[in-house]
């Protein structure tokens, strides 16, 4: 299953593997399609797969963190890439891998079927809005999830899913066409909630091109100063309408009760909304200094623990949005943030550094409310 030897132990006539192309593909038997997944053991770490989907050879990367047993089932989070990126560029990104192998829970990122404008890097296509030509990434999703429950001991109520640009769009948009695979849904600076339409002059999202199968819980980090994809609606003519609009809408969706919970703080607003359906919930970060790229470890949110104690630990975006899917009782409050020390025209996007956010190497001096720090974004 990897590029190199792979160690692991898989029962007779329920995974099948072979060579080719310097990738293995799994090939799923009739037996194997009723496996739980529970019982082989794969090597911890980053591995290439590729998989079959609408007889294509489709690309992916999953990550096994070092205690998985293969006895005990465990959640698992997909990391889509943005636009003019790859998997494993999205995963140094997100740093999913590095949780994953704290909290013991396994990764898979997957590359989109449409070409990007540098050599290996990929988009997505987003149906309603993609003008590329490309494949079916809808199906191609819907197999990536369907193989890794039945090649990994996974705990298929515990299935998450994050999207960066591009890839919260195609998110948004699987969800958004019925498949309920995720328990959960993160997205940086990518929330949608179907393809825009104008109404007498206003942009919104098409209600007939949203209709989520179940209520699903969403988590939304956006920069106020992103020019890619704007808060504030506009951009692109895949964008158009707001993320506040996209909230909006996930919250009716959801079923929410009444008006967000407003919490303003130095570095970020925080709107939640609470009473959905099914216990779900509705969460949005706008960053007032974040740009395009993903909230990196210099972008700290204070976590408030619910069960008595006053702790408040600091945690980063990809943290915050473990600590969401897993349910673990935190509350955000109001956010603290380092100031970045490049400026805005130096923190846009590149597409030699995988198509989302240049390196700034400048000295980073942390504000009053904020713990020492230094990244890139």
């Amino acid at each position: 299953m990897t590029t190199s030897t792979v160690h692991h132990r898989a029962r007779a006539g329920k995974i099948v593997a072979r060579v080719a192309s310097g990738f293995f593909l799994l090939g799923l038997t009739a037996v194997g399609a009723e496996a739980a997944g529970c019982g082989a053991t794969f090597e911890p770490g980053r591995h290439d797969l590729t998989i079959q989907s609408g007889g294509m050879e489709r690309s992916a990367v999953y990550v096994i963190p070092s205690n998985y047993s293969g006895k005990r089932k465990v959640p698992l989070v997909f990391d889509f890439h943005g636009s003019n990126s790859n998997p494993q560029v999205q995963l140094t990104r997100s740093h999913w891998d590095e949780v994953a192998e704290r909290e013991g829970f396994i990764v898979m990122a997957l590359a989109g079927s449409v070409d990007g404008e540098l050599p290996r890097t990929h988009a997505w296509n987003v149906p309603g809005v993609t003008k590329a030509e490309g494949a079916d990434d809808i199906g191609f999703i819907r197999d990536a999830v369907k193989l890794a429950k039945e090649t990994f001991c996974v705990d298929t109520a515990k299935i998450y899913a994050s999207g960066y640009s591009g890839g919260g769009r195609m998110l948004s948009q699987y969800i958004c066409d019925g498949l309920g695979d995720f328990s959960a849904a993160g997205f940086v600076m990518g929330l949608r909630a179907g393809t825009p339409e104008q109404d007498n002059g206003v942009w919104r999202p098409r209600r007939e091109s949203c209709q989520p199968s179940r209520p699903v819980s969403i988590i939304a980090f956006s920069g106020m100063k992103d020019h890619v994809n704007p808060f504030d609606g506009g951009g692109k003519a895949y964008w158009r309408y707001g993320g506040e609009v996209a909230l909006n809408r996930w919250a009716e969706l959801n079923g929410c009760n009444g008006r967000p919970r407003v919490d303003d703080g130095e570095a970020a607003k925080v709107s939640t909304y609470l009473g959905c359906r099914a216990g779900t919930s509705v969460m949005s970060y706008m960053i007032t200094n974040a740009d395009h790229a993903w909230p990196a470890r210099t972008v700290r949110f204070r976590l408030a623990s619910n069960n008595g104690e006053e702790k408040i630990r600091e945690v980063d975006a990809t943290d915050r949005m473990w600590e969401f899917f897993r349910g673990s009782g935190g509350e955000l409050v109001a956010g603290a943030a380092l100031k970045p020390a490049c400026p805005d025209e130096q923190n846009t996007a590149s597409l030699k550094e995988g198509g989302q956010g240049t390196k700034c190497s400048q000295p980073l001096k942390a504000d009053s409310n904020a713990p020492s720090a230094s990244g890139d974004l």
